[in-house]
């Protein structure tokens, strides 16, 4: 069974909107319900669960009644920080899931997660036991020297950037989020799923990834996103 947990626990301060990011309307949709339509259309699919922020649970349902996310089986309250709200997601599938099922997490502020990138995520973690969405590095890195200057650079071709869906197989991912928050390890300030496995020796598998995956943090985030729906791909392109 593939499992995917919607994190939608934040709220969004530096978007600076009267209500959550992910409940804000864009063309009479909410953000969270482009991202869950992702992992509804897509077949392979099994079941959906969301770690949501207080308060919003039944509206977060209604909605979701209204677009017709029928694979929406729970809704559970988020932590104080990402990682909290991911464990307790995972830690909500103890019992209803079996060890080799897999689990995507993913952010629900990213509302274009693409079927072929769903698709290879599963693939990859079917093989390797993990995968993560990665891209490579377009842009030249350079390590600060101090507030203006810089002497050292980081060669590109030796850097990922990795973002969600990520994927793991559900018996790794639960021990691992047990051992994490009893030691303290890789749960602090921005760390993720993919950063606390590295932290607890995991190594983990690159799977395809797409530049319209976009995380929407900012106003400009959201200029783009509409864009990106109202964009139409040329019929000349390859």
């Amino acid at each position: 069974m593939n499992i995917a947990i919607i994190i939608a626990g934040g709220n969004g301060n530096r978007m600076n909107q009267d209500i959550p990011k992910q409940f804000l309307n864009i063309y009479d949709k909410p953000i969270h319900i482009y991202t869950l339509e992702g992992f509804q259309k897509h077949p392979e699919i099994d079941e959906i669960g969301v770690v949501c922020l207080d308060g919003w649970h039944d509206i977060l349902k209604a909605y979701a009644k209204q677009f017709n996310i029928t694979k929406l089986s729970w809704v559970i309250s988020g932590g104080d920080t990402g990682q909290e709200s991911i464990r307790n997601g995972v830690y909500n599938l103890d019992g209803r899931c079996h060890e080799n099922d897999i689990v995507i997490i993913h952010d629900g502020i990213r509302p274009m997660v693409d079927e072929s990138v769903l698709s290879d995520v599963l693939i990859k973690c079917e093989k390797y036991g993990n995968a993560v969405t990665s891209l490579p590095y377009n842009e030249q890195i350079f390590r600060i020297q101090d507030e203006i200057s810089t002497c050292e650079y980081i060669p590109r071709e030796t850097l990922r950037r990795v973002s969600t869906p990520q994927a793991y197989k559900y018996g790794k991912l639960l021990s691992a989020y047990q051992e994490a928050f009893s030691k303290g390890i890789g749960i602090y300030g921005s760390s993720y799923t993919n950063t606390m496995m590295v932290d607890l020796g995991e190594t983990l598998y690159f799977a395809a990834g797409s530049d319209k995956n976009i995380k929407l943090t900012t106003k400009d985030d959201l200029e783009m996103f509409k864009a990106y729906l109202k964009s139409e791909k040329d019929a000349w392109l390859k």
